[in-house]
């Protein structure tokens, strides 16, 4: 299966959950169980999926094919090239394709200037004022293609302000940029490019990063310590006529090697086999060749043949669009769209399918509190009503007082479960504290100096090594702060069972302890610069300043990444003891109510014992739907349909 069929099918299973939860949504609310909580837990689930990206980047020294391949496995629909994939260099930017459904489709870009400003590419994402926006018509291929080509625009400068924006280095002159005999050398024009465009893979959540060779890379490093660690996978894609050059294994080294330890799949594209197509040699001396060169790639880039995927994107381009099934089979360009769709989808599926079905039991608690909540108030409803048989009114009477004292009592004890919250509400003060971004500025700022000092920074490892510690301390006193709250909610929660007869459950507390990797991730992508070989790099200002500036942006997405999750633990706590709080008055008033109409009439008795005795069947049908909804929301799209969901 293709990777665009492979993609249809997570995309229809997003969808079809969608539908579900939106159902499912509905008749929680019909059934008056959209508690807080539950309403919490049925947005997170809502967003987690809606939400979902699949991030798959392209990487490449120049002149590999990189933006041919886009245009071969993504675009050839279009019957034409997208992306500008003619000789020479083409995306001489940073390009994101991707599809936000509340802008317009255009292409919008980030001058290259912007390099000279102390703000970081995340918070240039957030400004929209600096980028220049071209409009793109998606029914249009020709103009959508002519409007796409401005990501391969250059300027000429002078060396003194290619070097300030990071493309020039007295110091490293292989990495430089020709002079011309102008004396003026060749940089991008733009920063980065943000491609917003309705392609049905792209309005399933697909996010394509095209990224330009590796002078481009090393100059923004933004780019390396958090853009390529987001991605699900990163396709390195080598020429067959040259195998792995000096700089494709520079990039493979500094900028991907690393990723291997985070969720990346990484494959590896032998492009431009027809080069070696050769009238001269039989179809069999040419496969030896082909197989011979993807064995001595994976040699030298560390992996198992298999992870080297040979292919003509040329040809397989021309093949789509031609129709030309016998050219797509020699290209061999399905054979990697099927690993793209095997490994990526099925590493993605597994992940978010796992995150969904514990969010889903989550919720099945959160409401299976309240169906057991309302279970339990009925029978002893039940229970009470049953003993006034045969009694006379004066015992009725006395019930009725009871029931008020047990309310005024209950109205009283207020006091008691507002000291459980301000307990809980000061010991997540201190948890914020930790995890707040006044804490992180903190911790990074140190290592900002020792950035910012000119010259050689022979502390400047030391410095990281500090950040990081400290940020691992706070982090494992956050946790350790969550298990104490969570103690003292295990504590006051069964005192209040014990007391007033709750069912109070302490939600599962976040695992604060799983952002622990992620900071060694991004320390580990930031160590590449701290070599000696990237220390003249790193004594630019500019570039010094640059990297502070991302290191804070990609630790900022961790931490407030761990903040939802503490706030999603905090509101699941007090949105369930509201709840329990606000169902025992209901029952407060529901008995009295059941006491004045028997001491209305003698009938009344019997009458209100059948009707409660309704309920609880009725109830008892509700837990049997929720089960079934619950679990429907689990099953695979192509096992349940949508419209087995009825109120």
């Amino acid at each position: 299966m293709s990777f665009n069929q492979e993609f249809d099918e997570h995309g229809a299973w997003r969808k079809q959950f969608a539908l579900r939860l939106k159902l499912m949504s509905e008749w929680l609310s019909d059934h008056d169980l959209l508690e807080a909580g539950v309403r919490e837990r049925l947005d997170q689930l809502h967003a987690q999926v809606k939400n979902d990206k699949i991030m798959v980047a392209f990487v490449a020294e120049f002149s590999r094919g990189k933006s041919e391949l886009i245009n071969a496995v993504f675009f050839a629909g279009y019957g034409r090239r997208i992306m500008p994939a003619s000789a020479g260099r083409t995306t001489m930017c940073p390009t994101e394709l991707g599809y936000d459904a509340e802008i317009p489709p255009c292409l919008r870009l980030l001058p290259i200037e912007t390099r000279l400003q102390s703000k970081s590419l995340l918070d240039w994402r957030n400004s929209t004022a600096k980028w220049e926006r071209v409009d793109l018509d998606v029914n249009d291929p020709q103009q959508l293609a002519r409007a796409i080509q401005k990501v391969a625009e250059v300027r000429r400068v002078s060396r003194s302000e290619a070097a300030a924006l990071g493309f020039w280095n007295d110091e490293l002159p292989d990495d430089n940029p020709p002079v011309g005999a102008d004396g003026l050398v060749e940089v991008p024009k733009w920063r980065h490019a943000l491609i917003n465009m309705a392609h049905p893979l792209l309005k399933q959540g697909l996010v394509i990063l095209d990224t330009p060779g590796l002078n481009a890379i090393g100059a923004e490093p933004e780019l390396t310590v958090s853009l390529l660690p987001q991605a699900h996978a990163v396709v390195f894609i080598l020429a067959a006529d040259t195998g792995v050059t000096k700089s494709d294994l520079a990039i493979w080294r500094q900028h991907i090697t690393g990723l291997a330890d985070g969720q990346a799949t990484r494959l590896v594209v032998l492009n431009k086999i027809d080069t070696m197509w050769d009238a001269l040699s039989s179809p069999e001396q040419v496969q030896l060749q082909v197989a011979s060169q993807r064995t001595d790639s994976a040699d030298v880039l560390g992996l198992s043949p298999r992870q080297v995927i040979a292919v003509s994107a040329q040809k397989g381009l021309l093949a789509k669009v031609s129709r030309d099934d016998k050219l797509l089979q020699a290209s061999n360009l399905m054979e990697l769209e099927a690993a793209l769709g095997s490994d990526i989808l099925g590493q993605r599926r597994q992940i978010l399918g796992a995150a969904v079905a514990s969010g889903v039991q989550a919720l099945r608690q959160e409401t299976g509190r309240l169906v057991h909540t309302r279970a339990r108030d009925l029978v002893e409803q039940v229970q009470e009503l049953e003993g006034l048989r045969g009694k006379n009114t004066g015992v009725i009477k006395q019930m009725r007082l009871r029931i008020e004292q047990e309310q005024a009592d209950f109205d009283a004890s207020g006091a008691k479960i507002q000291a459980v919250r301000s307990v809980h509400l000061r010991l997540l003060k201190d948890l914020f504290a930790l995890l707040g971004t006044t804490q992180l500025k903190t911790h990074v700022s140190a290592l900002g100096r020792a950035l910012k000092q000119p010259g050689i920074k022979l502390g400047v490892r030391r410095a990281y090594g500090n950040t990081f510690e400290h940020l691992r301390s706070d982090l494992l006193r956050a946790d350790q702060l969550a298990t104490e709250i969570q103690s003292m909610l295990e504590g006051s929660f069964k005192n209040l069972n014990a007391e007033y007869g709750f069912s109070l459950q302490p939600p599962t507390p976040p695992q604060l302890t799983q952002y622990l990797k992620d900071l060694e991730l991004i320390e580990k992508s930031h160590l590449q610069y701290l070599s000696l070989g990237n220390a003249l790099r790193l004594a630019q200002p500019e570039f010094a300043e640059r990297l502070a500036r991302a290191l804070m942006s990609r630790l900022r997405v961790v931490y407030e990444t761990a903040v939802n999750s503490v706030e999603l633990w905090n509101k699941s706590a007090a949105a369930q003891l509201d709840a329990q709080l606000r169902e025992r008055r209901r029952n407060f008033s529901r008995r009295i109510e059941a006491v004045s109409r028997i001491q209305q009439a003698a009938s009344g008795l019997d009458d209100r014992i059948r009707e409660l005795q309704s309920q609880q069947a009725q109830l008892n049908l509700v837990d049997a739907k929720l089960a079934e909804l619950t679990g429907q929301l689990l099953a695979a799209p192509e096992d349940v349909s949508a419209e087995a969901v009825t109120a």
